[in-house]
């Protein structure tokens, strides 16, 4: 199966530089390219890419908006965001827009194919240097004593992998087989028994414990 990707980025250069990588793996085919977010927007009422590449400095709107904005439009759509910034609150701004993958630009193209490979499965993505930076992150104690994983369900240990991975609650009700008023209730009472509020707080305790791997 061919993946139909678009690249959104303000730099020619940088687009041409990814092009050629990404063109040589048979499974990939570049549909677009973009330089600014409204133009971003605009492509995606025409081209209709399976993964978006995603800069987060765009010289119009930021990423992270174009990523909310897109998605809630188009919600087949799959966001890898491709940023030089690995600071926690970018990381956690696009995970809540609902980018499920998160490559840095100082990494190789093997890891962005790999992002994009992911995100068109369905599953999630987060380079290691982002992963770092998030546990980087935690304050002392702030996630170790935060109860064991032995304290959920089985149901949801289920719901709080998906939800790590990016998944929105109307995905993970239909992955999982259940109502979205069912996964908002799990949803609740893992925050509950893990005393940890938001979904940043949930990923990290997912990432720390172990509950996902890189790509999910």
């Amino acid at each position: 199966m061919t993946i139909h990707v678009m690249l959104a980025d303000d730099h020619r250069m940088f687009r041409e530089a990814l092009r050629v990588p990404l063109e040589a793996e048979s499974d990939l085919e570049i549909v677009a390219e973009t330089s600014t977010g409204s133009d971003t927007l605009a492509a995606l009422e025409n081209v209709r890419p399976d993964v978006l590449v995603l800069d987060i400095a765009l010289p119009d709107i930021n990423g992270i908006e174009v990523a909310r904005a897109a998605l809630k439009r188009h919600p087949g759509l799959q966001v890898v965001a491709l940023s030089g910034f690995a600071d926690r609150i970018y990381i956690e701004e696009m995970l809540k827009a609902g980018a499920h993958g998160y490559v840095v630009k100082s990494a190789g193209a093997d890891e962005l194919v790999s992002a994009i490979r992911a995100v068109a499965a369905g599953r999630s993505f987060l380079s290691p240097d982002v992963t770092h930076t998030m546990l980087r992150h935690v304050q002392p104690g702030e996630i170790s004593a935060a109860p064991p994983p032995s304290v959920l369900g089985k149901r949801e240990r289920e719901v709080l992998g998906l939800l790590a991975s990016g998944k929105r609650s109307s995905e993970i009700a239909s992955l999982l087989g259940i109502a979205v008023a069912t996964v908002e209730v799990h949803r609740r009472n893992i925050k509950q028994k893990l005393k940890l509020s938001g979904t940043a707080d949930l990923t990290r305790y997912a990432v720390h414990e172990g509950l996902i791997p890189l790509v999910i």
